[in-house]
């Protein structure tokens, strides 16, 4: 018996509800007005420059500290977009 399942036969019985993750609620909104993802950093936010932003978004977004906060589904698209582009 290997110390994996020797740690799963002392594990108590009936935590299914501790094994399932809790869905965590963000704390900042992602900037991209049209997305209703979160932009914290634990759940996989970033931050892009204005003009990043605005050059992808157009106006709809919300700057904090010349700095747009967005969540993880934005900024995927905002990379393949700009994956062409040499910013040297």
């Amino acid at each position: 018996m290997g110390f994996k399942a020797r740690a799963r036969a002392n594990q108590p019985k009936g935590d299914d509800q501790q094994k399932k993750k809790d869905v965590k609620a963000g704390k900042e909104p992602c900037g991209v007005n049209s997305c209703d993802g979160w932009a914290d950093s634990t759940m996989g936010g970033r931050s892009l420059s204005v003009t990043d932003a605005e050059d992808m978004w157009g106006k709809s977004v919300t700057v904090r500290k010349n700095r747009v906060r967005v969540c993880k589904s934005c900024y995927r698209t905002w990379k393949k977009n700009n994956k062409q582009e040499d910013h040297y």
